[in-house]
């Protein structure tokens, strides 16, 4: 089963885009070679792409040559490459190319690192750049100073000067590192934080209960008050005995 082939992309006129988009297009067309049966189908599917700036104005003066003379201006894929590279690369694209990466407009700015490690190898290629030393240096100008600073700061691992390979990767693993981080925090503040209630640690106030109103206590009744007597029944029985005896003394 074949992998599903994607297009190539939209062009306007940039030359390191060149480049992708030939490769894209040469690589389509090796794949899928059943979609192309002739020279011209392979032309015409290419121009599909050249939507854009100095790219569109030249496919439209394509067709409108056809219109004029009856016959397609280009006949071969290989005549196709030709009038691309003579309309959309420099003259002395080596010069050209050396001239951007003495200056700051190959800098990597907003863009990931792999995205100007893309564009960054495509240019160095062009300009001939081969030795180790240059192409870091011009690498490491060109990146963030941020970046730069980390790998060249590192502790364990820093990356030597004269390999070109192990700055890439670095560049790359830090630059990875930050976007996760910048994702991790994007999530953190779109959740919305679970808000606890702060419980008090005085008590809650006491209630009042009110009692029912207190009956009244029974009445104890009081004893009757006692009987008073005429004496003291001690008294009684020495007064019978005093007169049980008799009298003595005058008669």
């Amino acid at each position: 089963m074949r992998p599903k082939l994607s297009s190539p992309p939209d062009f306007g006129r940039e030359c390191h885009n060149g480049h992708a988009f030939l490769n894209s297009c040469s690589l389509y067309i090796r794949l899928a070679p059943e979609q192309f049966y002739d020279e011209q189908k392979k032309i015409l599917w290419a121009l599909t792409f050249f939507k854009s700036s100095r790219a569109a104005k030249w496919s439209k003066n394509v067709f409108r040559q056809e219109v004029d003379t009856g016959v397609f201006p280009i006949q071969t894929w290989g005549d196709f490459e030709q009038q691309f590279w003579v309309h959309f690369f420099p003259v002395n694209a080596e010069a050209d190319t050396i001239n951007t990466l003495e200056g700051i407009s190959y800098h990597q700015g907003g863009r990931t690192v792999d995205d100007y490690l893309d564009n960054f190898q495509a240019l160095v290629s062009d300009a001939g750049y081969t030795d180790p030393r240059t192409l870091v240096v011009k690498f490491r100008r060109g990146l963030r100073i941020g970046i730069q600073n980390q790998i060249a700061t590192m502790l364990y691992g820093r990356p030597a000067d004269t390999d070109p390979d192990a700055w890439y990767q670095a560049a790359r693993r830090i630059d990875q590192a930050r976007l996760a981080n910048e994702a991790f925090q994007s999530v953190s503040r779109s959740t919305p934080s679970v808000q606890t209630k702060t419980v008090s640690a005085q008590p809650p106030p006491m209630s009042v209960v009110r009692l029912p109103p207190a009956l009244p206590l029974p009445v104890t009744p009081k004893p009757p008050p006692p009987i008073p007597s005429t004496g003291v029944p001690m008294d009684v029985n020495m007064t019978r005995k005093a007169r049980s005896l008799p009298l003595q003394g005058c008669y």
